[in-house]
């Protein structure tokens, strides 16, 4: 693979730490997610959802003209969920949900099903993660 572009992060105290940016252009205090303390950050999960959410969105930028479509506005939620499995382990589920103007369900269902196939993060989750898609498709005048 050729990289292009390459980033690091470091995390000191865990889930209730703070993780910075290693060219320091980012830095968060980080609180679990089951905050009793009252103090205000994001967490893990928070910022894969962000980051995923994002990627996955300019999948559909790029993947939508290969096609020979063009979505009149679309945004891209990811939700992300974390549990223990069976085995003890920890884990994630996903819902990706692609919400778009402008697209037959069809096309919507085709879009979301290729970025899918070429966004970074799905390619990294694929085969270790439940990720489910979803599309939401608003007409301009939908009655």
């Amino acid at each position: 693979m050729k990289i292009f572009y390459k980033t690091s992060a470091t995390s000191v105290g865990g889930r209730d730490g703070r993780t910075q940016v290693d060219d320091g252009s980012l830095a968060l205090d980080l609180v679990g997610f089951q905050n009793e303390s009252g103090k205000v950050g994001a967490n893990p999960e928070q910022l894969f959802a962000m980051g995923y959410a994002a990627c996955f969105d300019n999948a559909i930028i790029h993947i939508a003209p290969t096609l020979g479509i063009k979505p009149t506005k679309h945004s891209t939620t990811v939700g992300v969920g974390i549990g223990q499995k069976p085995d003890g382990a920890f884990g994630f589920e996903i819902d990706i949900t692609i919400t778009v103007e402008g697209l037959s369900v069809e096309e919507a269902k085709t879009l979301i099903e290729k970025a899918h196939a070429t966004c970074p993060y799905s390619n990294a989750t694929r085969g270790n993660v439940d990720v489910r898609l979803h599309v939401n498709v608003i007409q301009l005048f939908d009655l």
